[in-house]
């Protein structure tokens, strides 16, 4: 292009009018270039009907006025000759296709556009797991900081690990590790001064207590100071016992999810005990894979607790492979409905947990009085649990989740229809690495705790997934997973719905970077791009297709490529697109962007 713009006797330098025809040149796309000479009846600029025949033909856009039209050509079009005879030139056209008008992302999803009124067990909440940590889980740094950056990201729960410090000042850290320590009262006003920046829905303050009574009594003195009547929830009212009430009335509110002192305990009592399997802490119920006896990577006790640790998961999975065998044995038993299980109530996997010996812990009346809707309970048994009431929530590790997910699905998923439930990574991810969401997702689990401070692909899929409702941390679940008997791994969840079908034309790219750490530094190495397109969803939805490659092209590559998807269950799937760099010996990741299905414009 150069050579071509090269046209006096000096060569190899532009003058200024080369100069110019050399940048048009570069900066004209072929692609936007040819469909504007179609819409134009091979003229070089498009009237305001050329333009709306384009909108409604290729951008399925309805509906469009003059005026829209009009503010169309007066806003992109830089040719003053042009904007006369209110055409739109190429320049114009291009400043059009690449502005967020012709973005992929609904702009209506920019807003919260979902029901807010439905109780909290409706939602998926934007959750983050040991928010205070800036990289990993053993040696890195506490940061007060990271509170503000996770609030202002759209999270909604944030999770609190506390501990008795010196002078009687609770502290926050990561047990028994080395990461770095911050004062719990400099957190609670950091959460204080973030929480309802970018998003009005409540925070659920979750708090996983290792101190002795006074440096709760301590931790409960600062929430009230601190946060005053955004912890008072009197005004909540109008909802029985049953129901858990919806963001919109729980607006500007923080919620203290915690352990609480049994109802029958002496009103006067100071402090009580409660069972140590309600503590919702994570290092007590984590789990590994095998039945080995593996301490977790965190191994913490609460500082007034006795050293033997009872290994809740492990006794749910156990449980799990024992009714495993048995199953296997009932071979002329016939699976009806797809259910994980649908023999005699006698042989029916109930998973139980029997508790071996009871392990309780101090707990102070006035951290439990400040505990209304967000009860830290532990699992005991999925399949009746949460009946009672609704003002309870269960933390259980990735782990535990996906055995229940092998074998008890449907179940899952109408455990999370009653009460609320976390689920967080595992101990042995001590690089702060995040699993996949996706699958938790899929059986309606609310709060999926990801570590925010670890970019990457698990992340994108997340900030993908809330960006749906104005990224304000709360997303509606899909009306099958909150009412009725739903199973995600069955080949056809949703019988007697018709699949969705998704055409994508991939058309060009335009000055794609090079791979990150290029061999030949940022001058060399042309690259050899192709784009992969992922659908990530229910099990039966998941699937992947790609582009061929275009050879020594990142500068203007085009595919002209129709990659056709059927989908079925869009409400709760993404789609990622992805630019790879091919390479002889694989492949480098060159860029990519994950929206929700629903988000998508036509």
């Amino acid at each position: 292009m150069f050579q071509e713009a090269d046209t006096d006797e000096i060569q190899g330098s532009l003058g200024f009018d080369e100069f110019c025809s050399f940048y048009k040149m570069i900066s004209t796309r072929r692609d936007l270039y040819l469909i504007m000479i179609s819409y134009s009846n091979q003229k070089e600029v498009l009237d305001i009907h050329d333009l709306a025949r384009f909108l409604e033909n290729e951008q399925k856009m309805r509906g469009l006025t003059r005026e829209h039209l009009v503010d169309i050509v007066a806003k992109f079009e830089p040719c003053p000759e042009n904007l006369q005879h209110m055409v739109l030139g190429i320049d114009g056209f291009t400043n059009y296709m690449r502005s967020p008008a012709g973005d992929i992302f609904n702009p209506e999803h920019n807003q919260v556009n979902q029901d807010m009124t439905q109780p909290l067990t409706n939602y998926f909440i934007a959750t983050s797991h040991n928010t205070y940590l800036t990289g990993d889980q053993l040696l890195s740094q506490s940061r007060v900081e990271m509170y503000a950056y996770v609030l202002q990201a759209g999270c909604r729960c944030v999770e609190v690990d506390c501990w008795d410090g010196p002078d009687g000042e609770p502290i926050i850290h990561h047990g028994y590790t080395l990461t770095s320590k911050i004062l719990f009262k400099d957190v609670v006003e950091t959460i204080n001064k973030y929480a309802f920046t970018k998003s009005p829905y409540p925070v659920i303050l979750s708090i996983e207590n290792h101190c002795t009574v006074p440096q709760q009594k301590k931790m409960a003195e600062y929430l009230k100071e601190v946060l005053q009547d955004k912890l008072d929830l009197t005004n909540v009212s109008g909802h029985e016992c049953k129901k858990l009430p919806s963001p919109e009335i729980l607006k500007g509110k923080i919620l203290v999810k915690g352990k609480k002192l049994p109802a029958n305990l002496d009103p006067d009592a100071e402090e009580g005990d409660v069972s140590d399997e309600d503590t919702g802490n994570e290092e007590e119920d984590d789990s590994d894979d095998s039945d080995n006896d593996l301490q977790d990577g965190n191994g913490a006790e609460s500082t007034n607790q006795p050293k033997k640790k009872r290994r809740f998961g492990r006794s749910i999975i156990r449980s799990f492979k024992r009714k495993r065998k048995k199953k296997i044995r009932m071979k002329n038993k016939t699976m009806s409905d797809g259910e994980s299980d649908h023999s005699s109530s006698r042989e029916r996997a109930q998973i139980v947990y029997h508790p071996k010996k009871r392990k309780t812990m101090r707990l102070s009346r006035a951290l439990s009085d400040l505990v209304k809707y967000t009860k830290s309970v532990r699992v005991h048994e999925i399949e009746t649990q949460g009946f009672l009431s609704s003002w309870q929530v269960s933390s259980l590790n990735e782990t535990v989740v996906n055995q229940i997910l092998q074998l008890k699905p449907a179940e899952l998923v109408r455990f999370n229809q009653r009460q609320l439930l976390r689920v967080y990574p595992s101990n042995f991810r001590v690089d702060s690495s995040n699993f996949n969401p996706q699958p938790y997702w899929n059986t309606g689990c609310h709060m999926v705790a990801m570590n925010y401070q670890t970019e990457g692909r698990m992340l994108e899929l997340n900030r993908a997934k809330f960006s749906s409702n104005g990224n304000c941390g709360y997303i509606l679940k899909p009306k099958c997973m909150c009412k009725a008997a739903f199973n995600p791994m069955m080949e056809d969840p949703l019988p007697g719905h018709k699949k969705t079908q998704l055409m994508l034309k991939i058309i060009s790219g335009q000055q794609l970077p090079k791979p990150k750490d290029s061999m030949f530094g940022d001058r060399g190495e042309i690259i050899d791009p192709f784009v992969e397109v992922e659908i990530i969803g229910l099990p039966v939805d998941c699937s992947k297709q790609q582009t061929r490659v275009v050879d020594d092209n990142g500068f203007n590559p085009m595919w002209e490529e129709t990659l056709v998807f059927s989908i079925q269950m869009p409400q709760i799937a993404l789609v990622r697109f992805q630019v790879w760099d091919h390479d002889p010996i694989g492949r480098d990741f060159i860029g990519q962007r994950t929206v929700a299905f629903t988000s998508m414009m036509p």
